[in-house]
C-alpha cells in the first residue's frame, strides 16, 4: 500500500480496538516546543508522563493512541502529555528525533515536578534516544523510562531478529521498509544515538528503566541488550519479555488477559518510577 493507504488502514485499525476514555479524564491539545501534543489529566500529580507513540516513525498520532494515554494516565493518576511528532517520508531522520526534543524541552521548561518518560515501539526508541540526549542538558528531570517493545538499534544477525524475523504483527521486511522511510533511503547514521539507542558509546547516567517486550516479535531482543547495557554502567534497569505476546498487543489489553497483565507490567512500571521508587 502507498503511505496513505497505510496511514488509512492504521486509523482504521486503531477506530476498531478503541476505547472510551475513563471517566474524569480531562483532555486539552495544545502545542509544546511548536510540536502538537495532548495532554491528559485526572488529578493533581506534579508527576508528568511523555508518552511518543509507536508506528514505525510513518503512521500513528494523537488519536491512535488516545485511549492508552487516557488509561494511563486514569490508573497512574499522573498527567500525561502524547507528542505528536512529524512523521516519514515527509519529515526524514533526524526531524522526528527533533520534535521528540524540542516537546520534551519545552514540558521541562513549562512544568517544574519529575518526568517520566514512555513509549511504544518507535516510540520507545525516541523516548530512549531523548534520555540519552537529556544527559548533561537537562538534569535532574528525568526519573525513569519505560520502553514498550522498542526498536533500538540492535544486532540483527543474532537473538530475536533471527528466530521472529516473521512474526504476526511486524516482520524483518517491515523493519527495514520502516527504516528506509525513516531514512529516505540514505545511510543509516553511524553511532548516533538519536537514531538508535544501542548505537550510543557511553550507557552511564540514564535513568532507571523499565522495559516490556513482546516475545513474538522480532525486536525483543533489543531489550535484553538495553537493559544488560545500562546494568554494565551501573544503572537500574529491568526487562519483561512477555511470553506469547506479539508486537502491538496493547491493542488487545480490554479483550485478552494476557495483553492486560502486558499493560499492567507498563502501568506498574509508570507508577512507580514517577514515585521515585524501585521495586524490582
Amino acid at each position: 500500500m502507498s503511505i496513505a493507504e497505510q496511514r488509512a488502514a492504521y486509523d482504521t485499525m486503531c477506530r476498531v480496538f478503541h476505547t472510551p476514555r475513563p471517566a474524569g479524564v480531562t483532555v486539552q491539545d495544545h502545542d509544546f516546543g511548536a510540536v502538537p501534543c495532548r495532554q491528559y489529566t485526572s488529578g493533581n500529580s506534579g508527576t508528568t508522563v511523555i508518552y511518543y507513540h509507536g508506528g514505525g516513525f510513518v503512521v500513528g498520532g494523537l488519536e491512535s493512541h488516545d485511549d492508552i494515554c487516557a488509561e494511563l494516565c486514569a490508573r497512574t493518576g499522573y498527567d500525561v502529555i502524547s507528542v505528536d511528532y512529524a512523521l516519514a517520508p515527509e519529515a526524514v531522520f533526524p526531524r522526528c528525533f527533533n520534535d521528540a526534543w524540542a516537546a520534551f524541552a519545552a514540558i521541562a521548561q513549562e512544568r517544574t515536578g519529575d518526568i517520566v518518560l514512555c513509549g511504544d515501539s518507535a516510540g520507545g526508541n525516541l523516548a530512549a534516544a531523548v534520555a540519552h540526549h537529556a544527559r548533561g542538558r537537562v538534569e535532574g528531570r528525568v526519573v525513569g523510562q519505560v520502553l514498550i517493545y522498542p526498536g533500538l538499534g540492535g544486532d540483527q544477525s543474532k537473538g530475536s531478529y533471527v528466530t521472529h524475523a516473521n512474526a504476526p504483527q511486524l516482520t524483518m521486511a517491515d523493519l527495514a521498509f520502516y527504516k528506509t522511510v525513516r531514512t529516505g533511503g540514505a545511510d543509516v547514521p553511524e553511532n548516533d544515538p538519536r537514531f538508535a539507542p544501542l548505537h550510543d558509546n557511553d550507557f552511564s547516567g540514564l535513568p532507571p528503566t523499565v522495559v516490556v517486550s513482546a516475545a513474538c516479535d522480532p525486536l525483543a531482543s533489543d531489550g535484553e541488550t538495553y537493559r544488560d547495557a545500562l546494568l554494565h554502567a551501573g544503572g537500574q534497569a529491568v526487562w519483561f519479555n512477555e511470553a506469547g505476546m506479539v508486537h502491538a498487543c496493547l491493542r488487545a489489553r480490554n479483550m485478552s488477559t494476557r495483553a492486560a497483565a502486558f499493560f499492567d507490567r507498563v502501568v506498574t512500571g509508570v507508577a512507580a518510577l514517577g514515585r521515585r521508587d524501585w521495586p524490582y
